[in-house]
């Protein structure tokens, strides 16, 4: 068993019969999702889903775990995602996968929000992983260039020859920083800036961080 799966069973074991989940998008979140529609086929188990992505609802679905909108549910009880990178106060870059603001509405409206991870996302400092941020297409240029004055490498991410564009039909600027030292400060001015829809930086939002390591040891850390 991997690095990512285990971490993301180990986040599975927190969840109970009856919830209502949050089903995150990734490379590690796919294994939880994988680990709930077990629970799903082989306990039995009745729960109600929301996905953060199109491609998490379709494996969702596959495996036959039930998927409803936020106008059929209230408050989530617990959402398991991944994430690019984790720093000790449980501050997150994510959207890596291109989800960031699903994902993030789907957090904010969770009770808990475990991240899974590899010990490789475990970092000091936040910034190495480019900070991707979601941009309405129209009048991107000029988005694009304001990020750059807050002292990124600012990137529009490409789908091979073609702009990639979200579930939600935006485009995702990645930007270099190298270091963030003062994250909540800098989510404040990056979605201050007109044409921003929002940034992956998760700043006070994730309640536990599971990793995983290649020795097949996990470890927990809560806030």
């Amino acid at each position: 068993m991997n690095a990512k799966q285990l971490a993301a069973e180990k986040a599975v074991s927190f969840l109970e019969d009856g919830m209502t989940i949050g089903l995150g998008t990734g490379t590690t979140a796919w294994w939880a999702i994988e680990k709930i529609g077990e629970k799903v086929k082989k306990e039995g188990w009745k729960i109600r889903a929301i996905a953060t992505s199109v491609r998490s609802e379709e494996q969702a679905r596959s495996l036959g775990i039930p998927i409803f909108s936020f106008s059929e549910i209230g408050i989530i009880d617990v959402t398991i995602d991944g994430a690019d990178e984790a720093d000790g106060d449980l501050q997150l870059i994510k959207g890596g996968g291109g989800a960031l603001l699903r994902e993030k509405i789907v957090a904010t409206n969770s009770r808990q929000m475990i991240v899974v991870a590899d010990e490789s996302k475990k970092v000091k400092t936040l910034g190495k992983f480019p900070l991707p941020v979601e941009v309405v297409l129209f009048g991107w240029e000029r988005t694009f260039e304001k990020l750059r004055l807050l002292g990124c490498e600012p990137v529009r991410r490409m789908n091979t020859a073609e702009p990639y564009l979200t579930d939600n039909g935006n485009c995702i600027v990645d930007c270099a920083f190298g270091k963030i030292e003062e994250p909540a400060i800098l989510h404040e001015r990056i979605n201050a800036i007109t044409g921003v829809v929002d940034n992956g930086l998760f700043i006070n939002i994730a309640s536990k961080l599971i990793l995983g390591f290649e020795n097949g040891e996990t470890r927990i850390i809560s806030r």
